[in-house]
């Protein structure tokens, strides 16, 4: 028998559900295992989620993980790998390696270990680490250190990494490299930013999301930690200027949708969140 749980450290952060989707579940406030796979793609699905669990909370009855088994960087596109390993210091938020030819780059980072950078670095070579926002910045200094590479932070969020190389100011698009543009959305945080490669794939960080429960793109208001009215008014400003296919967010799910679709429901997203206000911190409340 297979006999999969999740353990009691679960935090409910959503990793496992979307990677195993349909084996594991919401139930109670936690993920649960909702029934055993019944195929192989569903244990590499089941072992994609252990690999990526921040609390290791993915388990199989009398059996440790497997190093040869561990999926993660996985790619997701041509240029776009989910790195996995989700560190408990950084909010358990996914990350991202996006591969360039002048120099590849980290957008934020999963937990700290010499053994993945040495994954990471036999991808390619890496240039920058780019932090989308302050709880996400935990081990920025460490992966740009080892691959001598840029750390970049918002001055917005800066005493998360103060150490940064690169300062990203304001609130004009920033160019952190080819074809990667840089827009400051103060909501979440003061200094969150989001990230554009090519028009094609944005890197979102916490400002906003897809949701399985709306099937759209939503924001999480109930853990908007600055200022929701902020993050209306940032949404606003670029809503106009954003095109991309493919939404790769630090918490919720990852979609990949045609330019114009992206485009509407932009749009209708800061309409929706202009008329939002604040409220009571409430982690129950977000709608993955």
């Amino acid at each position: 028998m297979n006999n999969w749980y999740v353990d009691g450290r679960c935090t409910n952060c959503d990793v496992a559900r979307q990677l195993a989707p349909g084996v594991i579940g919401e139930v109670d406030g936690r993920s649960q295992v909702l029934r055993q796979p019944d195929n192989l793609a569903e244990i590499r699905q089941l072992q994609t989620a252990a690999y990526a669990c921040h609390t290791r909370s993915i388990r199989q009855s009398g059996k440790r993980q497997e190093a040869g088994l561990d999926p993660f960087p996985l790619q997701l596109d041509d240029g776009v790998h989910l790195l996995g390993h989700n560190s408990p210091h950084n909010a358990a938020a996914n990350s991202y390696l996006l591969r360039r030819p002048s120099g590849s780059m980290l957008i934020d980072t999963p937990r700290w270990s010499a053994a993945l950078a040495a994954r990471y670095e036999e991808l390619a070579p890496i240039t920058d680490v780019l932090i989308t926002h302050r709880d996400h910045a935990a081990h920025g200094r460490q992966y740009a250190d080892r691959f001598g590479a840029r750390l970049w932070i918002h001055e917005g969020d800066l005493d998360a990494a103060p150490d940064a190389d690169q300062v990203m100011r304001g609130t004009d698009p920033i160019e952190v490299g080819e074809g990667v543009i840089a827009h400051p959305l103060p909501g979440h945080t003061l200094g969150s930013v989001l990230f554009v490669a090519d028009e094609r794939y944005c890197f979102s960080g916490d400002s906003f999301y897809w949701s399985r429960t709306t099937a759209d793109i939503v924001v999480a208001e109930s853990v908007t930690w600055y200022s929701i009215e902020e993050l209306a008014a940032s949404l606003a400003r670029v809503v106009g200027r954003l095109r991309f296919t493919w939404l790769l967010p630090g918490h919720g799910d990852r979609m990949q949708l045609p330019e114009e679709d992206m485009a509407h429901r932009l749009r209708n997203l800061a309409a929706r969140t202009a008329q939002l206000r604040p409220r009571p911190v409430d982690f129950t409340a977000t709608r993955w």
